[in-house]
């Protein structure tokens, strides 16, 4: 497989697919039903593979690595720690998994890299001088305590009845319905998450620490501040309020902490072998780490396009965010 029949490269060695970045048919006028059937089940599309993914790993871990309720209606250290333990085996094998796969071992070299560089393992914007050092620190010093914390305290709730419980039994088609909801949600929260941490004070303070990875790599997906990371996580809330199952809320966590890593790969597809790949869906959220003001969003619904965001990686794409930066670089006090 070769990326040349995908994209270019550039004299940099920059890599950039040959499609530009679409919305799928969801709110569109004329309605198209049939786009949309095809972007909802069809591959790749809304629940193929990223999602059914993530709804797999929920419900095997609410079956076979979660304490049970009874359990968990008290707080104690050891059911605690064996989710922060759970967690970090998780964010071992994928984030650790994706970085060995395409970093370590190189097992595809730069083919479908955008960025034809290799991370920064001499940085000095990052701890130790080390891009990836770094990264793991943030991820794993900040990130997984805090997506744990989050975790511990709903289950906790869910096994007191402070909040409202689901039986999936007796309602399966709200609990899919919900399972659907779930990412679109998340899209909204990030989103709103996303661009109030680009509010000048709260971007030097907070997330300059995440856009150090103009270059991402795995690691660099939940390289975030503290205070970033509780604001990210702060989306399973939702289910303090809506009637949800566990598994919603793990499914929901799991989203959260686990698919940062495909999107911040830097790659736009990963090789198994010498014919078969899969796209990592990262293109649109890469070309925010390389120019910080587009693609606030990047999934199903067209937030970055209602709001003038949008860059689908094409030129006149390109020459409106210029355009936009000349604007405001006119503005008084700019």
């Amino acid at each position: 497989m070769d990326d040349t029949a995908f994209g270019t490269r550039n004299k940099r060695g920059d890599w950039k697919p040959d499609r530009l970045i679409e919305y799928p048919p969801v709110l569109v006028w004329p309605p198209r039903p049939i786009g949309f059937v095809k972007w909802l089940i069809g591959y790749p599309g809304y629940i193929l593979p990223w999602n059914l993914v993530y709804a797999i790993l929920a419900v095997a871990i609410w079956r076979y690595a979660t304490p049970s309720l009874e359990t968990m209606r008290s707080f104690a250290p050891g059911w605690v720690a064996f989710l922060l333990l759970r967690n970090l085996v998780l964010i071992l094998v994928f984030f650790g998994g994706m970085h060995l796969w395409l970093y370590t071992w190189k097992r595809q070299g730069t083919q479908f890299k955008y960025n034809g560089r290799w991370q920064d393992g001499n940085g000095g914007a990052f701890l130790f001088r080390d891009q990836t050092k770094d990264n793991m620190i943030w991820s794993l010093g900040s990130g997984l305590p805090i997506w744990t914390a989050y975790e511990a305290v709903t289950l906790w709730a869910y096994a007191n009845g402070y909040i409202p419980h689901l039986d999936w039994e007796q309602h399966p088609v709200y609990f899919i319905a919900l399972l659907l909801f779930i990412p679109l949600f998340r899209e909204v929260h990030f989103y709103l998450v996303h661009r109030l941490i680009h509010w000048p004070p709260l971007y030097r303070a907070v997330h300059r620490l995440h856009h150090l990875n103009v270059n991402p790599g795995p690691w660099s997906g939940l390289a975030m501040h503290p205070v970033e990371h509780v604001l990210y996580f702060s989306g399973i809330l939702l289910h303090w309020v809506v009637p949800s199952h566990p598994v919603h809320a793990l499914f929901h966590l799991l989203h959260a902490g686990l698919s940062p890593a495909p999107v911040h790969t830097g790659f736009d597809r990963i090789k198994l072998g010498s014919e078969r790949s899969f796209d990592t869906e990262g293109y649109a959220h890469y070309l925010h780490h390389k120019y910080f003001e587009c693609n606030y969003a990047d999934g199903a619904l067209p937030i970055d396009k209602w709001f003038g965001t949008f860059h689908d990686g094409s030129e006149e794409a390109q020459e409106a965010m210029n355009r936009r930066f000349m604007a405001r670089a006119k503005k008084p006090g700019a």
